[in-house]
């Protein structure tokens, strides 16, 4: 193991655990409420306990029906199908942008509901400044594109990234090697010249490392930190360490 990360052309980062710390619960009454009340006004008439069976079973559905590894569901996309199957005329008299807004709409408003708290970990912010003023910057994510996008720029960091990968987007997970492969590729390098930083010792670390990237680990209070005999290339607490490695 090196003392700092030599031959870098690209800094990617997972985001979840990792540069915002966030935590959502998604068993609170009041998310199926609020979905309620709102599938109400499109002509969807269901009850609060009705919303969450249905949630959970499409998404099971989902993940079971896939034939990935490691299978990721698409929020949109549930919704969709609750409302087609629970829309009633009312509801297909909506104006067509209208319809073909909604489910993005509900799935927005569940995360929103959802989230109790949002916001970047120390020094974040100013270590991102200094990293691109030398390299492109990338994330790799767990996700979906409902809600991941709107909450990189609720915390002001969306255009500091150029690819964003979202699991949600592909229909797998990490450690998935294809999703690190994809970002690689928007940044026209190889794995040997980037690093991939994440919280996560299965998803982030296992995963850049099948895709032969050099990873460091966040040592978030989130994500699992073990997973067999993986290790990171280097482990930071702070994200000023980050710039150290680098040489910067």
């Amino acid at each position: 193991m090196t003392r700092r990360l030599d031959g870098v052309a690209a800094v990617l980062f997972d985001v979840n655990g990792t540069l915002v710390h966030i935590r959502t619960d998604e068993h609170l009454e009041e998310i199926y409420r609020s979905v309620g009340h709102f599938l109400s006004y499109q002509g969807v008439d269901l009850r609060r306990d009705q919303v969450r069976e249905e949630y959970f079973s499409r998404l099971k559905r989902q993940k079971c029906e896939s034939t990935e590894a490691h299978p990721e569901f698409d929020a949109v996309q549930i919704w969709r199908s609750i409302i087609d199957d629970f829309g009633t005329d009312y509801t297909r008299a909506l104006p067509a942008q209208r319809r073909a807004e909604l489910p993005a709409a509900v799935a927005e408003i569940f995360r929103g509901v959802s989230r109790k708290k949002l916001k970047l970990y120390p020094h974040v912010r100013h270590v991102l400044n200094r990293l691109r003023e030398r390299y492109p910057l990338a994330i790799v994510t767990d996700a979906q594109s409902a809600y991941a996008r709107a909450e990189l720029h609720k915390v002001r960091i969306l255009d500091y990234f150029d690819p964003i990968i979202v699991s949600g987007d592909h229909g797998f997970r990490k450690p998935d090697s294809r999703l690190f492969e994809y970002a690689l590729a928007g940044l026209n390098v190889t794995p040997a010249q980037s690093v991939y930083v994440g919280n996560d010792m299965f998803r982030d670390v296992h995963g850049a490392q099948a895709a032969g990237m050099r990873t460091v680990m966040f040592e978030s209070s989130q994500g699992d930190k073990h997973y067999q005999e993986c290790e990171p290339d280097f482990r930071i607490s702070d994200h000023r360490e980050l710039l150290r490695l680098l040489g910067m």
